[in-house]
C-alpha cells in the first residue's frame, strides 16, 4: 500500500472512531519525529506492539480485504506463560463493508469480538481437525454474550451492535461488515501477531509500505525500521 493511502485510512478510521465516542491514547497522535524523541519513554508500547496497524494481508486491495486496527493494550508472553500478570490484550478494529479479513486461527488466543457500532458484523466459521486444519464437516460450538452457539461447518454469526462472540484456539473465523462498515472491540489473551495468526491461505499479516510521502503516524509494523 502506499503511505498516502495509510494515512487517508487512518484518518478515516480516527473519524470514525470518534463518531461513536471512542477515544485513542495520547501516543496514538504523536508524529513520527514526536514518537522518536521519546522512544526511551514508550519503551512499553514499542515492546508491545500498540499502535496503528492497517493491512490488505499482501493482498494489495486494502477495500477487498484488510482490516484497521489500533491495539491499546498488550501483556507479556512470558507473563503468560508464568500463568499471572498481564496476560490480557484488547484492540480496537474497523471492517468495512463486505471487506473480508481472511479465515485464520489463532494457537493460544482467546479473543471476545465484539460489535461496538455501526453495521452487521459476520464471521464465518469452521472447527479446527486434529492436525489443525479446518475440518469441513464438525460443527462449531462458541459461546455468544454467554449463551452457547452452535453452527454447522463454514456456518455464518452475524452479531448487531453490543453482540459479541468468544473465539478460542482452534476456532477458524474470517469475518466482514454486513451492511456498512463495523467497529469492532476485541478483548483477549495476550497477541502476537507476529506468529500466532495461522491462515488458510498463504498470505501475509503485514503489508508493504510504499513511501510516496511522510507517514501522519507510525504502524506498529514501522516501529523496526523508523526507530
Amino acid at each position: 500500500m502506499k503511505r498516502s493511502y495509510v494515512n487517508d485510512v487512518i484518518r478515516q478510521a480516527d473519524a470514525f472512531m470518534k463518531s461513536f465516542g471512542y477515544v485513542l491514547p495520547p501516543f496514538a497522535y504523536l508524529t513520527p519525529a514526536e514518537f522518536a524523541a521519546k522512544k526511551g519513554e514508550l519503551a512499553a508500547v514499542i515492546d508491545a506492539g500498540l499502535g496503528w496497524d492497517i493491512t490488505d494481508y499482501g493482498d494489495g486491495d486494502f477495500e477487498k480485504m484488510g482490516l484497521f486496527l489500533f491495539t491499546t493494550r498488550n501483556g507479556s508472553l512470558a507473563d503468560l506463560k508464568a500463568g499471572g500478570g498481564m496476560c490480557y490484550a484488547e484492540k480496537i478494529m474497523i471492517s468495512r463493508h463486505d471487506q473480508l479479513s481472511p479465515m485464520h486461527r489463532h494457537n493460544f488466543k482467546t479473543e471476545d469480538i465484539i460489535n461496538r457500532g455501526g453495521a452487521t458484523l459476520a464471521i464465518e466459521m469452521f472447527a479446527s481437525d486434529e492436525t489443525g486444519n479446518i475440518d469441513p464437516k464438525a460443527p462449531v460450538i462458541v459461546v455468544s454474550d454467554g449463551q452457547p452457539v452452535t453452527l454447522p461447518a463454514g456456518g455464518v454469526l452475524k452479531l448487531a451492535p453490543g453482540e459479541s462472540v468468544t473465539l478460542r484456539p482452534g476456532n477458524w473465523h474470517a469475518f466482514w461488515g454486513e451492511g456498512g462498515d463495523v467497529l469492532i472491540g476485541e478483548v483477549s489473551g495476550v497477541n502476537d501477531d507476529k506468529t500466532d495468526n495461522i491462515f488458510r491461505e498463504q498470505i501475509g499479516r503485514f503489508s508493504t509500505i510504499e513511501e510516496d510521502e511522510d507517514p501522519i503516524h507510525l504502524l506498529v509494523s514501522d516501529y523496526d525500521q523508523w526507530l
